[in-house]
């Protein structure tokens, strides 16, 4: 096989961009709930975390609790 010839060159690596991330203030405490997904329930919270999906509410309940104290 021959080698394309008739191809222009590849342009020059552009220097690296830097990305600006606002921060984000944290939330000032956890708030844990629970949320229903069809029959599974999971516990939630407003710093993103999310715990396991149960069919069990009181398991669910607990997570929450157990996230919240932690």
């Amino acid at each position: 096989m021959d080698p394309h010839t008739g191809a222009p060159p590849a342009p020059e690596p552009e220097t690296s961009r830097r990305i600006r991330i606002a921060p984000q203030d944290p939330p000032a405490a956890h708030t844990a709930s629970t949320s229903e997904r069809g029959s599974f329930c999971l516990a939630v919270c407003g710093c993103g975390w999310r715990g396991p999906a149960r069919r069990s509410r009181d398991l669910a309940r607990r997570d929450a609790a157990e996230h919240g104290a932690a």
